[in-house]
């Protein structure tokens, strides 16, 4: 019997909790006699990319990343349309992707997810020409990532306090946004396309958005004064923003966004500069990737309970 053949790709430098420990779980945890495991590191940008090519090129079964929403991203865009099923070991900041699929924060349990073997076909975007798995977004929320991008602290409340600091001055933008059923022109404060829920750390930009039915959930939130901001945000964590008076939500397989000049848009949580027209799409069914027989989340209490505190604490100031 021929062994399959897995491909464990880790970032050392996503997150903040240390990996030198995962080459000799995955090892230990796969059956040598019925698997061939290849361990590789990345040393730089796209260095994952490159790797998870070679690995598809040379027929792997499996390609498993140690990593944040950027490895992951970077290895799964040569994965879409192959037979090469995606594993996810998370260590980044947000875990978006993890997250939403209902994967384990733990890395024994989330080597245990990817040993049972069980896989899931998810759709992705098109961005212009860039991939995404979860989210793409414009306004705020790439201006958001473009400064958590330089943030040496990570994690929700990090991510509370960018807004909290940021959100009073931003300068939101017009936009002409033709979909499936037609044209709208509106100011937002966020427009995000979301194939997924959240954009990671258990922020639900779209709760009703699913990741294998074709369409993504656009949110369109207009401008907020200050005394809106707190709500707002403890909204985004409760997975309740879609009441907020302010959100208007389209459902669609693909939009074209115009705005009056070239600018950032975030895909996946990584800021990228982009033109000012921008296509997405929906792709159904692209990517395979190794899911818990049963997706049940359980949300942290404790997490939410601190980012009600900051936020009581930023309004009371």
């Amino acid at each position: 019997m021929e062994k399959e053949k897995v491909c464990l790709i880790i970032n050392p430098v996503s997150g903040t909790e240390s990996k030198k420990n995962i080459p000799e779980e995955v090892a230990a945890a796969f059956d040598q006699t019925k698997y061939d495991v290849i361990i590789r590191i990345t040393g730089y940008p796209d260095h994952a990319t490159e790797i998870a090519r070679e690995a598809v090129k040379n027929g792997f079964n499996y390609v498993l990343t140690a990593g944040g929403d950027g490895t992951v991203n970077e290895v799964a865009k040569v994965l879409i349309n192959t037979d090469t099923t995606l594993g996810i070991i998370p260590f980044g900041s947000g875990n978006g992707l993890a997250r939403e699929l209902g994967i384990p924060m733990d890395s024994e349990k989330a080597i245990d997810i990817i040993l049972k073997g069980n896989s899931r076909t998810i759709d992705y975007g098109v961005a212009n020409d860039q991939i995404f798995f979860c989210t793409c977004g414009f306004g705020f929320d790439a201006f958001i990532s473009d400064k958590f991008a330089e943030e040496k602290k990570r994690g929700p409340l990090g991510y509370v306090r960018n807004i909290l600091e940021s959100a009073v001055d931003f300068k939101s933008e017009e936009y002409e946004i033709t979909h499936d059923e037609g044209t709208i022109t509106e100011r937002a404060f966020v427009l995000t396309c979301a194939n997924a829920s959240q954009y990671g750390n258990e922020a639900y930009i779209a709760p009703g958005a699913s990741m294998d039915d074709g369409k993504m959930n656009v949110s369109i939130l207009k401008p907020l004064n200050a005394l809106e901001i707190p709500q707002t945000t403890l909204q985004l964590f409760t997975k309740n923003i879609d009441k907020n008076s302010k959100m208007t939500t389209l459902v669609t397989r693909e939009l074209t966004i115009k705005r009056a000049k070239a600018g950032l848009m975030h895909v996946d949580g990584e800021p990228v500069q982009t033109d000012k027209d921008v296509n997405v799409k929906i792709i159904h069914k692209g990517l395979k990737v190794l899911v818990p027989s049963k997706n049940i989340k359980v949300k942290k209490r404790s997490e939410v309970e601190n980012i009600f505190n900051a936020l009581t604490r930023w309004f009371n100031e």
